[in-house]
């Protein structure tokens, strides 16, 4: 949820702020913050934001976590965390008095998104014995072993099918337009529920593109032409109206976030991080009500869209047990991964690509999602000349050795190229993300190109 400028500052003059800390135990010999964040696209994606002069994360957090969208989405906080040396600090803005249920809920979503789980440090410690006892490359070692996911198994599902077939810059924008929609949806009745605000949303749409309809009638050749027109362009038709309201509600949030900006140069950097005018990332029961069409043009989604919404439809429903899934994965090994496989293959666009990120972000190691990416990295760094057809093939012979954790190979290499390509990504701006492209990343003669900017 956002704040208005009013918000904000009654916020800081008030110091609301709750700090809770996160012991490490165990985990303080392996755990990076840097690492454990920057490790991953997923961290570049609204609305997470890694802040590269303090080190810090920061990103809205629900006060309660509904993983079947049983019940109505909860208020969000901004959080942001810092490390150190033995316990993890989260500040959360905008509520000082957290109940014991909230806080359980912040801290739960804090250590999935990190990977501080129980089985998260074996795999760790595991990785880590691996690259030394296979006497890996300096890359491999010093990746940490830990692949930033979300708060929520929901998240991470919407996010993966946003990773398929589109460039970077697309992926990020979508999921841009999906946290600005979430805010939308917030604040367009804070006394709705989520999928009552949803209706809210598209009726409002509605009722604007028939007040840009004339009232005067038109002459009888307009009226004619019209007709003929409707046959071939009822889509474009449907939204034109839609479109016009969008480019007015965008206008009106851009005269609004001057005023979010100005509340936040009055305060402290510390004090404005919970300045979040983005909006958190919408949940199921907020998505499940919404047209398809309309979260289509809305957020640019393409095909995308339809995926999303039976999905959300399916979770609020009960056809898609969460809860489930997540038990499942608590033990780790080839029949709970069969398990899982069965469960999310038959969800509506939920590939074989789809379906490898998503276990990856469940934990699941053995398995490398496979796609174009794949390809080119095989090419420039093991100058395999695989393909589509081949990539499968190819990675179980290059990768096998590192079993159960091939993936985590794998991706520390993707994840050393980017680096040497673009420099730190930790020490990336947020504005440079975009730059993240195949033809950046394209050699030039024996060079490969550093931070080479598209124009």
């Amino acid at each position: 949820m956002g704040h208005t400028a009013q918000e904000i500052e009654a916020a800081v003059a008030a110091r609301e702020v709750a700090v809770l800390e996160l012991p490490l135990g165990d985990a303080a010999e392996t755990f990076s913050l840097e690492k454990a964040v920057c490790s991953h696209g997923l961290f570049m994606m609204a609305p997470n934001r890694w802040d590269l002069v303090t080190r810090t994360f920061s990103r809205p957090l629900r006060l309660s976590n509904d993983l079947d969208g049983e019940v109505e989405p909860s208020s969000s906080v901004m959080v942001r965390i810092s490390h150190d040396s033995s316990f993890l600090q989260i500040r959360v803005y905008g509520n000082s008095a957290l109940s014991r249920e909230h806080e359980k809920s912040l801290l739960h979503q804090v250590r999935r998104m990190l990977r501080l789980m129980e089985n998260d440090e074996k795999d760790v410690r595991g990785f880590q014995e691996m690259c030394k006892n296979m006497e890996a490359s300096a890359a491999v070692k010093n990746f940490g072993g830990r692949v930033f996911r979300s708060p929520t198994l929901f998240e991470d599902m919407v996010k993966c099918i946003l990773l398929c077939n589109c460039q970077w810059s697309r992926t990020l924008d979508m999921a841009d337009a999906l946290c600005e929609l979430q805010l939308e949806l917030q604040h367009s009745s804070p006394n709705s529920s989520g999928s009552e605000a949803s209706v809210k949303i598209m009726e409002n749409q509605k009722a604007k593109c028939e007040d840009f309809v004339p009232k005067t009638p038109a002459p009888k050749e307009t009226k004619r032409r019209h007709v003929t027109m409707m046959k071939g362009d009822d889509l474009s038709r449907k939204f034109s109206g839609v479109e016009q309201v969008l480019k007015m509600d965008v206008a009106a949030k851009v005269e609004d976030g001057k005023h979010v900006k100005n509340a936040c140069q009055g305060a402290s950097c510390e004090e404005s991080d919970h300045c979040n005018k983005i909006g958190n990332f919408p949940t199921a029961r907020e998505l499940y009500m919404l047209d398809e069409f309309f979260l289509a043009k809305r957020c640019k989604l393409g095909y995308r869209a339809s995926r999303i919404v039976k999905l959300s439809q399916d979770i609020v429903e009960g056809k898609i047990q969460l809860r489930q899934l997540e038990d499942i994965c608590v033990t780790q090994n080839l029949q709970s991964y069969s398990e899982l496989m069965d469960h999310l293959k038959v969800i509506n666009g939920f590939g074989p690509f789809t379906c490898a990120n998503v276990l990856m972000c469940m934990g699941f190691y053995h398995t490398i999602p496979a796609d174009s990416e794949t390809v080119r990295h095989l090419k420039q760094v093991h100058a395999k000349n695989s393909s589509t057809k081949t990539v499968d093939r190819d990675v179980g012979e290059i990768y096998a050795k590192y079993a159960p954790y091939q993936f985590l190979t794998y991706w520390a290499e993707i994840w050393n190229f980017y680096e040497q390509t673009f420099g730190k990504l930790s020490a990336m701006p947020y504005s440079d993300y975009r730059l993240i492209t195949a033809n950046n990343m394209r050699p030039k003669g024996n060079q490969i190109n550093k931070r080479r900017k598209l124009i």
